[in-house]
C-alpha cells in the first residue's frame, strides 16, 4: 500500500493539533523579525472551529514540500525553510534573512487550505530581507512555488492587507472554501522602539492558478 495516504493523514492530525493548541493558549501567532516576537491572538472559538474544518477536509491530492519561492515582479528567488512552532507558541521564523519560511503544520502550497509563508524585511545589521519589497505587489501579480521535485505552481495575488500588529490572525492560517491558497506575511508600518516590533503586518493573499 502506498505511504502517501498515511502521510496525509498524519499531517492532517498535526494540523488539527496545532489549531487546538492555539485555542488552549488563546494564541495563534508568528514571529516576523528576529528582534522581537509578533503575537497575534485568535479567539478560542474560531480556533476550535478551524480544527474541525481541517479534520474534515483532508486534501485528496498529494503535493510535495515547497523548496523555492519566486516573485518575478520584485525579483525574489529564494529558498524556503520549513518551520513549526517556536517555544512561545508562535510560528517560527527563517534563520537567514534572504530565505522564506513555510509553516509546516499547515497545508503545503497547492493543497486545499491556506499555506502560510513568512519572511523578513530586514536583519540585525541593517541587511535587507527577502520580502523588503513585498509592499510593491498588486492584485494580479503572480507568485511561483517550486516543490522538491522541481514542479512549479503559480499563485495569483487577490488581495493585499496592511493590518495592525494585534489583529487576529485566524483568516491568515485557514480557509473554508475548499480552494488552495498561499498567504505571505511580513512586517509593515514603523519600528516601535518601546515594544521592539513593527506596528503593522503586511499580508499578501493569493489563490492557486488553475
Amino acid at each position: 500500500m502506498s505511504q502517501v495516504p498515511r502521510e496525509l493523514k498524519i499531517r492532517e492530525e498535526l494540523r488539527t493539533f496545532a489549531v487546538v493548541l492555539a485555542a488552549g493558549s488563546f494564541l495563534f501567532a508568528y514571529n516576523l523579525l528576529t528582534r522581537g516576537s509578533v503575537v497575534l491572538p485568535a479567539r478560542a472559538s474560531e480556533a476550535v472551529q478551524t480544527a474541525n474544518v481541517l479534520a474534515a477536509a483532508a486534501p485528496t491530492k498529494y503535493v510535495e514540500q515547497p523548496a523555492r519561492i519566486r516573485i518575478p515582479h520584485i525579483a525574489v528567488n529564494a529558498a524556503i525553510e520549513h518551520v513549526a512552532l517556536a517555544k512561545d507558541g508562535s510560528m517560527d521564523i527563517p534563520k537567514r534573512p534572504m530565505n522564506a519560511a513555510w509553516y509546516e503544520l499547515g497545508p503545503r502550497p497547492g493543497e486545499i487550505g491556506s499555506a502560510v509563508l513568512a519572511g523578513h524585511i530586514n536583519w540585525y545589521n541593517g541587511a535587507r530581507g527577502v520580502f523588503r519589497n513585498l509592499h510593491k505587489l498588486k492584485p494580479g501579480h503572480t507568485i511561483q512555488i517550486q516543490d522538491t521535485n522541481g514542479v512549479v505552481m503559480v499563485f495569483v495575488i487577490k488581495n493585499i492587507q496592511v493590518l495592525p500588529a494585534e489583529t487576529d490572525a485566524t483568516n491568515v492560517f485557514h480557509s473554508e472554501d475548499g480552494k488552495a491558497h498561499l498567504n505571505i506575511v511580513t512586517c509593515g508600518g514603523v519600528w516601535d522602539k518601546r515594544t521592539k516590533r513593527y506596528t503593522k503586518r503586511l499580508v499578501v493573499f493569493a489563490d492557486k492558478q488553475e
